[in-house]
């Protein structure tokens, strides 16, 4: 199955959701990255948030999610936008620790408890947004769900998982965002927070089968309108043209000193490990065109 990602609402509109399958963007970003079964796991699950996040986005949009935590992965980074194109990476992908009380990968081990997430938009405005809130479990969905109830004043409820092999590959990737909307009645808000405690982890249910759509419908039954889908892709913006223009932006002593020093300069993507090499010849053809600036 592809990768997915669905809008949808149910319950007469007091219901908004999104549920996304993202498993071949995570492998993707745990090749790239190299990560660890629990480095993968966290920032496998930081990814599946900011898809579903920047799906909720507009037109040329975009956002950035950082989780700063004291654990040992450091920090984690992801963009997304509305179009379904991701990246990502964490600062220390070769992390992992043992299976945590519930025989789970313990993501809040590696990411840490106390820190900060954030969300930056780029809204087209002249200033992006930001929204902060302080990491209360290290496990990301329930940090999630503090940031939508705090940032967004939008009651939500978040589930991720990530399923990884013995040798590192991604099994199963996914998750849900339920988010309740004004006017919806105490007894439905009941009924969702039964089904949302009863409702079986996000990659057993994806290991059976299971579609974005239908994870869905274990929380609201068939009362379920699906608006939109999209499929989430790896996608970085970096070029060999974009590495060119920021050497440029360096000035002619700092490529002169590149030059006399190492002969070359090589440069890297944190976000798809890509590297980029210039020699010197190419160097001095920067150097002169620093000289026409």
């Amino acid at each position: 199955m592809k990768d997915e990602i669905i809008r949808a609402t149910a319950w007469n509109g007091g219901l908004r959701l999104f549920a996304a399958r993202t498993t071949e963007l995570v492998s993707e970003l745990q090749r790239r990255q190299d990560t660890y079964p629990t480095a993968t796991a966290a920032l496998g699950r930081t990814a599946t948030a900011a898809a579903m996040l920047g799906f909720m986005l507009k037109g040329e949009e975009k956002l950035t999610v950082q989780v700063k935590g004291d654990g040992l992965i450091g920090q984690i980074v992801v963009d997304a936008n509305a179009a379904g194109q991701v990246r990502g990476y964490v600062d220390n992908p070769h992390v992992h620790l043992p299976s945590n009380s519930q025989g789970k990968l313990d993501v809040a081990g590696v990411v840490g408890r106390t820190g900060q997430l954030h969300v930056t938009k780029d809204l087209g405005l002249k200033d992006p947004y930001r929204g902060s809130v302080p990491i209360i479990s290290g496990e990301i969905a329930e940090d999630f769900t503090l940031y939508f109830a705090e940032s967004e004043q939008t009651p939500s409820a978040v589930g991720l998982g990530v399923l990884v092999d013995t040798d590192n590959s991604v099994i199963h990737a996914g998750g849900f965002i339920v988010q309740v909307m004004p006017g919806l009645t105490e007894a439905n808000l009941v009924r969702l927070e039964q089904a949302i405690a009863a409702m079986p982890h996000v990659t057993a249910l994806l290991d059976q089968g299971e579609t974005p759509e239908s994870l869905l419908r274990f929380l609201v039954g068939d009362e379920i309108t699906v608006h939109q889908t999209l499929e989430p892709v790896f996608y970085c913006h970096c070029s060999r043209e974009r590495f060119e223009r920021a050497l440029i932006t360096l000035g002619r002593s700092e490529l002169r000193g590149m030059i006399d020093e190492d002969g070359q300069a090589e440069l890297h993507c944190h976000y798809c490990n890509e590297k980029f090499l210039f020699e010197a010849e190419e160097l001095e053809k920067l150097v002169r065109l620093t000289d026409r600036e």
